[in-house]
């Protein structure tokens, strides 16, 4: 008997020291491996392994991943356009852009991907990360991940690449696809301790009134996710983002998880203490810790004076986004490639294929074309890029 409860004590303590090497959810606040309170200062790798049509300048035309996908198959044709894909995947963010955004005084990555990186044989996602977290494991970076398009769709915006719907609260496949894409993920990642969570659904929910029915189905798809990570690892936080692009969180009963934070994201507000003060008082109620996961696309005045309204208040954030083409509100920005005004002209006429003919008039060449699609994968080269002192400065980054 003895010899039996020494054995439970060992594990037991094994099983803290196993935990103690992870950041964990204490009380109000993220603790890391030594215990110490954890505040979070990062940005977000937008436009890597999500693309968005307005960071590309695509204004008036193609929005979501798989628009501009299309737009680059009529373009440069599929072969060409699944070459520059992976080309691009490969270059947007590279060691360098993390070693700077560690010597530029951030301590966390938030990382958009779309499932179809993650789903049975594709192994792509994973080998992009991978490296992505090595590099921030030698450059003292945490890591979290975020699913920004989940099967199905949680917006049925652009920004989910999904099909102008919020299918996964109506489709019970979409949603276990979900489950089992995080199990995975989970399991991939359990026992690496620069990984520091799972954002599980990117903004659900938008905020027009036709879809506020789906706000109670929001915890229980929650609770579905955590279930499936939980099933395969228990060491690391499970991050929880309310309805409304991640705004309201009155959809939210008590915690059900012991390692568990909710996520906000807020943009175009003014940056006062009333902004935040329902998140804060949700922190206060529950004794869980809170994230500002995506804010930005701003002056640098109002971008330092967000910053510093969450700085006094203790509450993590990543800034939305690291990278942009032509960007002022971002760490570093890129230019256009050639001849991508006529690209960017083409993408916004809205032609469909009954009008092929006045398509192909008014296409650029296809030399052009390929032209400016391989210097744009130039562009995105990290020795290409310009820093935005304006914006380092507002973000109190180190060196500036």
């Amino acid at each position: 008997m003895r010899r039996f409860l020494l054995l439970l004590i060992v594990a037991f303590a094994c099983r803290l020291s196993a935990e103690s090497r992870f950041v964990q959810a204490d009380g109000k606040f993220l603790v890391d491996a030594a215990g110490h309170k954890l505040i979070l200062r990062g940005t977000n790798l937008g436009n890597w392994l999500v693309q968005e049509g307005y960071m590309f300048r695509l204004e008036g035309g193609p929005q979501s991943a798989r628009e501009i996908e299309a737009l680059a198959n009529e373009l440069i044709g599929p072969t060409d356009a699944q070459k520059f894909w992976h080309d691009y995947r490969d270059r947007y963010i590279t060691r360098k852009d993390i070693d700077f955004i560690a010597k530029a005084g951030f301590n966390t990555i938030r990382i958009p991907f779309h499932y179809r990186l993650f789903t049975p044989g594709n192994q792509e996602g994973f080998a992009l990360i991978d490296r992505v977290i090595q590099w921030a494991k030698e450059d003292g970076l945490y890591v979290i991940l975020d699913m920004h398009c989940a099967p199905g769709g949680q917006t049925g915006a652009n920004i989910d690449d999904s099909w102008g719907y919020p299918w996964i609260f109506e489709d019970e496949t979409s949603q276990q696809q979900a489950a089992d894409i995080w199990k995975a993920i989970a399991a991939h990642y359990r026992n690496n301790t620069t990984v520091l969570g799972y954002d599980l659904l990117n903004e659900p929910i938008p905020h027009y009134p036709k879809l506020a029915q789906y706000n109670s189905k929001l915890e229980p798809l929650y609770r579905k996710l955590v279930a499936a990570v939980r099933s395969a690892d228990n060491n690391h936080v499970v991050i929880l983002g309310g309805a409304q692009w991640d705004s309201n969180f009155s959809v939210f009963g008590p915690p059900f998880d012991k390692n568990i934070m909710y996520t906000f994201h807020k943009y175009w507000m003014p940056p006062v203490q009333d902004s935040i003060k329902p998140y804060v008082e949700f922190r206060d109620k529950y004794n869980v810790p809170i994230w500002m996961g995506e804010s930005g696309e701003n002056t640098d005045e109002w971008i330092t004076q967000f910053r510093k309204l969450l700085d006094d208040n203790e509450i993590s954030w990543t800034f939305w986004p690291y990278k942009k083409m032509e960007a002022k509100s971002a760490p570093v920005t890129f230019a256009p490639p050639a001849h991508w005004d006529a690209i960017v002209a083409y993408a916004a006429r809205h032609a469909g294929m009954g009008d092929t003919e006045k398509s192909v008039a008014a296409r650029p060449s296809l030399e052009d074309s390929r032209a400016a699609f391989t210097d744009l994968l130039e562009k995105i080269r990290f020795e290409n890029c310009q820093p935005n002192e304006g914006y380092l400065k507002a973000l109190a980054a180190k060196g500036n």
